[in-house]
């Protein structure tokens, strides 16, 4: 039995210029993760990111913490959603049919609240057989793609290892739909309360997989209360 800890991002910088930088509670978040993998035992073998810089931040924070060095490998199947090429592409296909929808985008989507509105409209449709957009990343080559990077990892890793992946909340929505074999129209259930740092943990046996526990942020409740620090953030 080999052990795969699936990790998102720490906090980005949602409203800035450049949202692909963690923002300094991001930064404190994956410090504290790694800590926390320390002093509970967590010794890594091997651990993946995809290509976002705040992807790969984290890990490096969080990494530094290991007892010794972590082989780090990036890995393009593992970056986020492309959430702002769905929006362009996708939203102005869906605004005449739904004036709730139209109404929040008319407020500016400057708050994070209006924003995942509409990345929950956008991905629903993005997934669906309705889809027909042509030009942009299809679900089809997506979903592919962070179940191959699964099954690769399993496959070169091998058995009684102990894994990191450090990704997004697509990613890891992507990830669990699949291990538990869920449809497309409910993967959104799983995108929507990833929390930023939170560890999801699945076990994997040959070819076989299953989840052990999903997005947990215990650890962040408990150092944040320790530390006075605020430490649980969607966005």
């Amino acid at each position: 039995m080999a052990t795969i800890y699936v990790i998102r991002h720490g906090q980005a910088s949602f409203g800035a210029d450049d949202y692909d930088n963690l923002s300094d509670t991001g930064r404190l978040q994956a410090t504290r993760l790694g800590e926390y993998l320390r002093d509970v035992g967590v010794r890594l073998d091997a651990a993946y990111c995809g290509q976002l810089r705040r992807q790969r931040d984290t890990a490096e924070l969080a990494l530094a913490f290991q007892p010794a060095a972590v082989p780090l490998e990036v890995d393009a199947r593992l970056d986020e959603v492309r959430n702002d090429e769905q929006i362009r592409e996708l939203l102005p296909r869906l605004l005449d049919g739904d004036p709730a929808l139209r109404a929040v985008v008319d407020r500016g989507l400057s708050s994070s609240k209006d924003y995942q509105k509409v990345i929950a409209a956008v991905f629903n449709h993005w997934v669906s057989p309705q889809c027909d957009a042509a030009g942009i990343q299809s679900w089809q080559d997506y979903g592919g793609a962070v179940r191959a990077a699964l099954r690769d990892i399993m496959l070169t890793q091998g058995s009684g290892r102990t894994i990191a992946v450090f990704t997004s909340g697509g990613t890891i929505a992507t990830l669990v739909a699949h291990v538990l074999g869920a449809a497309d129209a409910d993967i959104y259930q799983f995108y929507e309360p990833v929390f930023n740092c939170s560890v999801t943990q699945l076990f994997y046996s040959g070819d076989r997989v299953s989840l052990s526990y999903f997005n947990d942020c215990s650890f962040l409740r408990l150092l944040g209360q320790q530390n006075g620090e605020s430490l649980v953030t969607y966005r």
